[in-house]
């Protein structure tokens, strides 16, 4: 077998789904509390007990249904949420045997939506007004989807060639294959949402022409690509985009450019995680994460870390990269210095610092950048938008920015930590940024 197939076979889901019978069976393990916990624990706030009964009684629309009411997003959910942090961790059953596995049945259920074309829900009575989102990610996708059944005419703008945002393009396909995002967006449009998609707000259609041609706006870019490390060597080739790097994986052909080579990941979080397992899945032979602080300190969820030693990545804490060395224009070698924690920072996290005179040496093919990302700064001055470092400020529980007709939800809003890149956070920021417009809208058609 040719390696591009065996590479192939790597970005398979590692999770397997639940068979039916061990789905009822896990279904009927189930309390169905009384205010239960899990429904707290969620974001989207799923009404977990009832979603997990109707498959404990055979209604899988009825189950699919009852989660994506909820959640628009719920089937990419099923799959990336940390629920041994939400649902999962909050569940009574951790006190006497193991927890409902939460996750795995509302992915047995969603599965069921997606294979059987279930049509889920319908759009409103038009009510005659119009909502641009910019943006079709988490957010941009649930605020469309709950705009649409309230009767809204809604375009949504986007950039890529396909619209999902994170779930399409940013999270690996081991964890969520593309047409798991691709079938939540075929949900929205499904109710007459409108996406143009291969289009750039500030380019090919100006903000202000948004603003003056829609009774509301939302602002759901997410983030942009990850920022420079700033230390020489950074421009040689084998220097990689962790963001780019998945997003290649899940859009072009495999290649075997790192089968055997020695990949180098700068960061802990999420994004990093991804980047070194998708690495270590391409072939490559020695992955490590290089974080400049320690295990206590890293953004990334347990479960990710836990994948990633099981994938046989490995870590390397309290060191920074100071130069990227090369050879005719190729990555070779990479220049470290020990580092160690001094006093808190902004967050709270103890901030790294240097040790003079401690550098040393490493061999290396590629080194990929996932330290955080951009953020979208000319589009949000281009729509005068009140932010700090990027991060839009919006009114307490309204959503609504400094603009009086332009809202923002999702990342733009996030102001860091490990929600960035929590998709059941952005949904559930988009189904309340929908609201606000609507009840903006309404206030206002009240006046006239």
């Amino acid at each position: 077998m040719s390696v591009p197939n065996d590479l192939q076979k790597n970005f398979s889901e590692v999770v397997s789904a639940l068979k039916p019978k061990e789905a009822i069976d896990e279904a009927n393990r189930c309390l169905y509390c009384y205010d239960a916990p899990c429904i707290k624990a969620c974001p989207t706030s799923i009404d977990i007990p009832s979603f997990i009964r109707k498959i404990a009684t055979g209604n899988l629309l009825g189950s699919a249904r009852t989660i994506m009411e909820s959640n628009p997003v719920g089937a990419s959910c099923a799959r990336v949420c940390p629920t041994e942090e939400l649902c999962e961790g909050a569940c009574v059953l951790n006190h006497a045997s193991k927890p409902i596995m939460i996750g795995l049945l509302q992915r047995h259920a969603t599965d069921w939506a997606i294979r059987n074309n279930a049509a889920l829900f319908q759009k409103g009575d038009p009510n005659g007004k119009r909502v641009a989102i910019i943006g079709a990610g988490p957010a941009g996708l649930s605020a469309a989807r709950e705009l649409a059944r309230l009767g809204y005419e809604v375009t949504i703008y986007e950039a890529k060639e396909r619209a999902g945002g994170l779930n399409t393009y940013g999270i690996v396909s081991f964890r969520l294959p593309q047409e798991i995002s691709l079938w939540e967006v075929e949900q929205v449009e499904a109710l007459g949402v409108t996406i143009k998609t291969n289009t750039r707000i500030g380019v090919d259609i100006m903000p202000d022409e948004l603003v003056a041609n829609y009774d509301s706006v939302l602002l759901a870019v997410g983030m942009s690509s990850v920022p420079s490390l700033h230390i020489p060597g950074e421009e040689l080739e084998g220097v990689l985009d962790a963001i780019a790097l998945v997003e290649d994986t899940k859009t072009k052909p495999l290649t075997t450019d790192m089968v055997g080579k020695k990949v180098v990941v700068i960061g802990a979080g999420n994004t990093a995680i991804d980047a070194a397992t998708c690495s270590k899945r391409l072939g490559a032979d020695n992955v490590q994460i290089l974080y400049r602080r320690t295990v206590q300190e890293m953004s990334c969820y347990q479960f990710e870390y836990e994948f990633a030693k099981q994938d046989g990545v490995e870590f390397r804490w309290l060191v920074a990269p100071t130069r990227v060395l090369g050879n005719k224009g190729r990555v070779t070698g990479l220049e470290l210095i020990r580092m160690e924690l001094g006093e808190p920072d902004a967050k709270g996290r103890k901030r790294p610092v240097p040790i003079p005179g401690s550098e040393f040496f490493i061999e290396v093919d590629f080194v990929v950048k996932a330290i955080g990302q951009n953020r979208h700064l000319s589009l949000i001055d281009q729509l005068g938008l009140q932010h700090q470092n990027g991060t839009v400020t919006v009114e307490d529980g309204t959503y609504r920015t400094s603009h009086p007709k332009v809202f923002a939800a999702g990342d733009v809003i996030f102001g860091g930590g490990k929600t960035d890149a929590m998709v059941v956070d952005a949904a559930n920021h988009g189904k309340r940024a929908a609201y606000a417009i609507d009840k903006a809208i309404r206030d206002q058609k009240q006046l006239v």
